[in-house]
C-alpha cells in the first residue's frame, strides 16, 4: 500500500496509553470520512498523506531538539530547510501552484524561510505586473536566484497605506524613479525575510510625478548584491533585532537615500507612467489593495486556523491522560477533561477550529473568483466586499485562534508552559497574527466602512453584495425559543446573530448619520462612532462564520453520521458565542434571562456529548506526531515518558554550565569543611 493511501487505524504505534486507547473505542462516525471532509475530499486526503510521508521521511525536515536551538540556528535551519524544499519539488514534479506544494507549506509553513517571499512578494509581482514583469521577475524569485520581501510597513504606519511616507519621485530627464525615506518613521520596519536575505524589495511608495501625488504604488528595488550580499550605496538595512516569537523570521528594517531604479520596475498592470511623466490609470485605485487583501486570505487559511486546530489536539489528548484529583472518593484520580470546567475551555476551541475551517475554505473560494474575475475579465467589482471580508474575518479569527490557543496552553496547566509542549511556539506565532497585515481594530473599521455604505446602498435602492443581502430584510424582535430543544435549531440562532448584527449595524449607521446631521464633521463623527462600528464588523463577521458553519452542515445530508457530529460542534460553536457576548442579545431583549438559562443549560448538555467523541474528533485534523512537534500531544498519549525522553536531549544537560564554574563552584568549596 502507498503511503498516501494509508489510513488511520494503520498508523498506530504499537504501545498506547490506554488512557487514550480507550477514548477512540466505538466513536459515533468513521474518523476517516471526516478526515477527508476536512481536507476537502478523499483524494486531497491521499495527496497530503503522500506530501506528509515525503517530509517526514527526509531528515533534513526533521523538527527534532528544535526548542533548544538559539536565534541564529533557527534561522539556518530555515534557510536550509526552504532551499531544499525547492529541490524537493523539482525532483518530484511538484508544480507552484499544485495540491503538493500547499500540503507542503501547510505542513513546513511555520519552520520555513523566505516565507514572505513565496507567499507576498512573488503573488505582488503576479497580480499588479505586467506579462513582461512576471516573466522577468518570477522565474528568477521561484528558483531562489533572487530573495524578495514586500516593505509596506514603517516605523510610523503599519494599516493605514495612504500615511506611507516613503517617496517614489518619477525623474523623466533620466526615465527612472528615485526612491526615498524622507524621515525616521518612513523607514520600512518588520518585513519578513529583509533583516538577512533578501536582495529584492517591493518597496510600496508614495508615487510624485509632475508634482503631483499620484498615492501608493509598488516598485521593484534591488538592495543587496547579488555578488556578495551587501547593502548598495544609498541603503541602509538589517535585522529589527529580538521579537516575542518567530524566531527563525529575519523581520528587518530598510532605510532608502537617493536610489535609483528604471522606470519599468514599477509594477504597472493597473496603472502607467509616460516618458514625459504623465499618469495613466488603467484600473481602480483599489487595485494597489489586492496583493495585501490576497495575502489575508492566505494568512486566514494557512496559519491561524491550522494554530488553533493543533493546540486543541494537543490539549484534549493531554487531557485524557493527565489524571488529577477524584471527582467521586474512593476512586481513582480523574482524566482531567471529565470536569466540566475543562470541558467548557477545551471543547468551545475545538468547535471554533472547525467553524473556521469551513469559514476559511469558503473564503478561499470566494478570493480565488475575485482574482479570475479580475485578471480575466478587468472585474474588480467584488474587491470591495472581499476585502471587508478578508480584514473583518481575518480580525475576528486572529483574536478568537489567539485566545484559543491561550486557553488550550493554560488547559495543559504547568506542562502547556513548557515549550515542549508545542503550545507556546504555536501561541507566539498565532498572536503576531493580531497585529501583522493589518492591525485588527483598523480592519474592524475598514469593514464597518464598507457595512455604512451598504446602508446608504438601501437607501437608494442599490442592490448589496451577497454578504450584506440581510440588511434588506426586516429586523426581526424577538427569539422565539421556547424550551431547551429550540436552541438547536439552526435557523434560529441563525437568526439570532443576523438580529444582533443588523441591529448594531443599524445603530451604528443611525448614530453616525444623527451627527452629521447636526453639523459635526465627518471625521469627527465617524470618531464618536468608532466604537459600535467596530463591535457592528465583528457582529457582521460572528453572523458570517455561524451561517457559513450552516450552509456547512446542510451540505452533509447524504452523510448522515459526519452530519451529526458536525451539528453538534456548530450548535457548541453557535450557542456558545451568544453566551459569550450576551450583553449584545439582552440589550433590545431580543432574548431574555430566561432563555439565556435555557441555552446554558443547552450548551452544558453539548459539551458532555462532545466530550464522548473529543479525541476521535480532535483525530480528524490527521497531524501527524512529527508534524505537531508535542512532548505531550503526540497520538499514543504517553505524554510522561516524552517529557521526560526530550528533556534530556537540552543542551544544558551535556556539559558544566560556566556559571557554576565562574560563581557556584568556589561558595560550594567552602561548606565543604563545615559538613
Amino acid at each position: 500500500m502507498a503511503a498516501g493511501d494509508r489510513r488511520m487505524s494503520e498508523v498506530r504505534p504499537a504501545v498506547i496509553n490506554p488512557d487514550i486507547a480507550v477514548e477512540r473505542t466505538a466513536p459515533s462516525f468513521q474518523v476517516e470520512k471526516l478526515v477527508s471532509l476536512l481536507d476537502g475530499g478523499a483524494e486531497r486526503t491521499r495527496i497530503r498523506r503522500t506530501v506528509e510521508h515525503v517530509i517526514i521521511a527526509d531528515a533534513v525536515f526533521s523538527q527534532e531538539n528544535q526548542y533548544f536551538l538559539t536565534q541564529p540556528e533557527q534561522y539556518e535551519l530555515a534557510v536550509k530547510k526552504a532551499v531544499h524544499l525547492r529541490q524537493k519539488m523539482e525532483d518530484l514534479g511538484w508544480t507552484d501552484d499544485g495540491p503538493e506544494m500547499w500540503f507542503a507549506f501547510r505542513i513546513l509553513g511555520g519552520n520555513l524561510a523566505f516565507a514572505v517571499h513565496s507567499g507576498v512578494f512573488i503573488p505582488t509581482i503576479t497580480e499588479l505586473g505586467t506579462d513582461a514583469q512576471i516573466a522577468k521577475w518570477v522565474p528568477l524569485a521561484r528558483d531562489y536566484q533572487i530573495i524578495g520581501t514586500y516593505a509596506q510597513t514603517e516605523l510610523g504606519h503599519g494599516s493605514y497605506l495612504q500615511g506611507l511616507e516613503t517617496t517614489a519621485s518619477f525623474d523623466p530627464s533620466n526615465q527612472d524613479f528615485i526612491l526615498n525615506s524622507p524621515k525616521p518613521s518612513s523607514i520600512k520596519w518588520w518585513p519578513g525575510d529583509l533583516g538577512s536575505s533578501a536582495n529584492h524589495a517591493v518597496v510600496l511608495a508614495q508615487l510624485y510625478t509632475q508634482g503631483k501625488c499620484h498615492g501608493m504604488h509598488a516598485f521593484i528595488v534591488q538592495i543587496r548584491s547579488l555578488l556578495d550580499h551587501s547593502a548598495l550605496p544609498g541603503v541602509k538595512i538589517g535585522d529589527i533585532g529580538p521579537k516575542m516569537g518567530l524566531e527563525h523570521v529575519d523581520n528587518g528594517y530598510l532605510m532608502l537615500q537617493n536610489i535609483r531604479i528604471p522606470k519599468d520596475n514599477m509594477l504597472n498592470r493597473y496603472s502607467e507612467i509616460t516618458s514625459d511623466g504623465r499618469y495613466i490609470k488603467k484600473g481602480s485605485d483599489r487595485i494597489n489593495y489586492i496583493a495585501m487583501v490576497f495575502t489575508r486570505v492566505k494568512i486566514i487559511t494557512e496559519e491561524m486556523v491550522t494554530a488553533l486546530s493543533k493546540a486543541c489536539v494537543i490539549a484534549i489528548r493531554y487531557s485524557v491522560v493527565r489524571r488529577q484529583s477524584k471527582l467521586k472518593p474512593g476512586e481513582m484520580e480523574a482524566k482531567i477533561l471529565d470536569y466540566q470546567t475543562q470541558q467548557q475551555k477545551l471543547l468551545p476551541q475545538l468547535a471554533t477550529a472547525f467553524a473556521f475551517h469551513f469559514m476559511a475554505s469558503s473564503l478561499d473560494t470566494f478570493c480565488n473568483q475575485v482574482k479570475v474575475q479580475i485578471k480575466s475579465k478587468g472585474d474588480a467589482s467584488s474587491l470591495p466586499e472581499l476585502h471587508a471580508l478578508s480584514a473583518g474575518l481575518k480580525a475576528l479569527i486572529s483574536d478568537a485562534c489567539s485566545a484559543g490557543v491561550e486557553a488550550c496552553r493554560r488547559a495543559c496547566g504547568g506542562h502547556g508552559y513548557s515549550k515542549l509542549s508545542g503550545l507556546p511556539s504555536l501561541y507566539s506565532r498565532v498572536v503576531a497574527s493580531c497585529t501583522y497585515e493589518g492591525e485588527n481594530t483598523v480592519l474592524q473599521l475598514q469593514t464597518a466602512r464598507f457595512l455604512i455604505k451598504c446602508l446608504n446602498k438601501i437607501e437608494c435602492g442599490e442592490p448589496l453584495p451577497q454578504s450584506v443581502s440581510y440588511l434588506y430584510e426586516p429586523i426581526t424582535h424577538d427569539c422565539s425559543a421556547k424550551e431547551k430543544s429550540d436552541f438547536l435549531k439552526p435557523f434560529l440562532y441563525i437568526e439570532t446573530y443576523k438580529h444582533r448584527a443588523h441591529r448594531l449595524i443599524k445603530d451604528a449607521g443611525i448614530k453616525l448619520q444623527s451627527l452629521l446631521q447636526s453639523g459635526v464633521e465627518q471625521h469627527v463623527a465617524w470618531n464618536s462612532t468608532s466604537v459600535q462600528l467596530a463591535r457592528a464588523a465583528v457582529a457582521h463577521c460572528h453572523y458570517i462564520v455561524v451561517k457559513n458553519f450552516v450552509e456547512t452542515l446542510d451540505g452533509l445530508k447524504f452523510e448522515p453520521e459526519i452530519q451529526q457530529v458536525i451539528k453538534m460542534l456548530c450548535d457548541l460553536y453557535a450557542l456558545t458565542g451568544i453566551l459569550d457576548n450576551a450583553g449584545d442579545f439582552l440589550h433590545d431583549g431580543y432574548l431574555t434571562g430566561k432563555q439565556l438559562d435555557l441555552m446554558t443549560a443547552c450548551q452544558l448538555h453539548l459539551l458532555s456529548l462532545v466530550r464522548k467523541e473529543a479525541v476521535s474528533i480532535a483525530d480528524a485534523f490527521d497531524y501527524p506526531d512529527e508534524q505537531l512537534n508535542s512532548a505531550i500531544g503526540t497520538y499514543d498519549g504517553l505524554a510522561y515518558q516524552r517529557l521526560f525522553e526530550w528533556a534530556q536531549k537540552a543542551p544544558t544537560n551535556a556539559k558544566v554550565n560556566p556559571a557554576y564554574e565562574k560563581y557556584l563552584k568556589p561558595r560550594f568549596r567552602l561548606a565543604q569543611s563545615k559538613l
